[in-house]
């Protein structure tokens, strides 16, 4: 049994493009409490900077409103969006990951597409959370829906990430390995001989998370599963951070932070507990890679469905067929993209079409749009009407 288990906890923050002004207006409660739960986060911890560890990923569209100065002033009084940014840098309690910057389902979309989804991240999240370029900015990168598959592995080294997190459900070893090796050690993926670091999600963990639990239920689960480890092992449990009444719950005695994660870290500094939170990197450093796995397409678990084959996003008839309208826009765009390059230089006129088409199309991506069934698709297909109507404008201003 390993003196010390180390924690690795990931929460993810989303909310798609305008979600929370229309929020505001419709539902004001709903809307203050996913901003009460985003400022709640790095109050709860200051003073526990010597214990507390909080890997974040934020989606690009949830950055974008939330250093909007006009999103900014239109919520003052409710949150300081500045000061809640400002707080995400202190990197003594924080590790952000990047992800997506419209939170697509990588898998579902156009491959041509994954790497501007990533770069406009990277652009903004640099910006954001002062970062230079490099392999030093951010060293986990965050699937959006944990949607994950090998060919995302030479995007993501040429992006600069050192290690992805995946779901435990889709990892196979190559080779013989032991389940708590499998699944509380990293691992290496390769593919096309690019490799890159496999973290992996503790999914039962994972969902009492979201769910909520109590301390002591989770340092009992936590040392049986690794009873068995021989090294130190990495448990890591990730789930969606302001989704919830469990994070959403303005109460102390019922939210995650006041009732768990201040109890946890409470307990390890009266060393009455032997799991100790920690930077994934830091662990990385520390202890190193185990073995190589093989990673299934696949996604996190939802409420109805495993995850594996994309069924919550891609089950019904009219999401396939959002997703099939997505990919025919994508190659119109990418071909109209070609075209450009080979009039270049191109006006401002054309180029403005061009941009507007192209962002348009990776807002369709969203997996919102396909998350809910059938009932946010006309919101992909009206910005993919969009894109359309531009690129048409653009033929006619060449």
């Amino acid at each position: 049994m390993a003196e010390i288990i180390h924690h690795a906890l990931m929460l993810n923050f989303h909310q798609p493009s305008g979600n929370i002004h229309d929020l505001l207006l419709n539902k004001e409660w709903e809307a203050k409490e996913i901003l009460w739960a985003l400022d709640r986060m790095p109050r709860s911890l200051w003073g526990y900077e010597d214990v507390a560890r909080v890997h974040c990923s934020f989606s690009g569209t949830l950055l974008e409103t939330l250093s909007d100065p006009a999103f900014q002033g239109r919520v003052y009084g409710i949150v300081k969006c500045g000061d809640l940014l400002w707080h995400l840098q202190n990197t003594s309690l924080f590790e952000i990951l990047g992800t997506g910057y419209y939170h697509p389902v990588f898998p579902l979309i156009p491959r041509e597409d994954w790497e501007e989804q990533g770069r406009r991240w990277l652009g903004l999240g640099r910006h954001l959370f002062g970062r230079s370029e490099g392999k030093a900015g951010f060293g986990g990168f965050w699937p959006p829906e944990m949607g994950f598959c090998m060919e995302m592995i030479p995007l993501l080294c040429r992006l600069g990430y050192r290690y992805v997190i995946v779901d435990s459900a889709h990892v196979e070893p190559i080779g013989p390995m032991r389940w708590e090796e499998l699944r509380y050690m990293p691992h290496y993926a390769t593919f096309e001989g690019h490799q890159i670091i496999v973290i992996v999600r503790d999914r039962e963990l994972s969902d009492a998370q979201i769910s909520g639990m109590d301390w002591g239920w989770f340092a009992k689960e936590v040392n049986d599963r690794t009873a068995n480890c021989t090294f130190a092992p990495l448990v890591t449990t990730c789930s969606d951070g302001e989704n919830g009444g469990w994070f959403r719950n303005t109460s102390p005695k019922g939210n995650f932070w006041q009732y768990f994660y201040r109890e946890y870290l409470n307990r390890i500094r009266a060393l009455e507990c032997n799991i100790r939170p920690i930077f994934i990197t830091d662990y990385l450093n520390r202890y190193g890679v185990h073995g190589q796995v093989v990673v299934k397409r696949g996604a996190w678990n939802t409420g109805r469905h495993s995850g594996a084959g994309f069924i919550q996003w891609a089950g019904s008839q009219a999401q396939k067929d959002g997703l099939a309208r997505i990919a025919a826009v994508s190659t119109d765009y990418h071909a109209a993209k070609q075209r450009r390059r080979d009039l270049s230089p191109a006006g401002n006129r054309v180029r403005a079409f061009l941009d507007e088409a192209g962002w348009r199309l990776l807002r369709a991506e969203t997996s919102c749009n396909f998350y809910w069934g059938d009932a946010w698709i006309p919101r992909c297909h009206s910005d993919l009407d969009a894109a359309t109507r531009l690129l048409d404008e653009m033929k006619k201003a060449e």
